[in-house]
């Protein structure tokens, strides 16, 4: 499970939430961009910091563009030790 290295604050955590919920999409690109409700995330740094370290990424696999995003098995379970916490 990857995950490491990045901070979760309250706005990685509510962003991880969006996703979780089907409220996000991603471009497919080496520094992808978050876009939440159809509006470009306001913390593209924590966007990326997410995607590279393995919590989300695109639900569309070798797509181009703008995809729906999904949570990896790390942002699951990051999600679910705040949950339970």
């Amino acid at each position: 499970m990857s995950g490491s290295g990045v901070e979760l604050t309250h706005r990685a955590m509510a962003m991880l939430k969006a996703v979780a919920a089907g409220r996000a999409q991603m471009s497919c690109s080496c520094e992808p961009d978050l876009f939440i409700d159809g509006f470009a995330c306001c913390d593209q740094m924590t966007a990326h910091a997410l995607a590279h370290g393995g919590y989300l990424r695109p639900a569309v696999e070798a797509a181009t563009g703008r995809v729906p995003a999904e949570l990896t098995e790390a942002g699951r379970a990051a999600l679910e030790i705040t949950l339970a916490a």
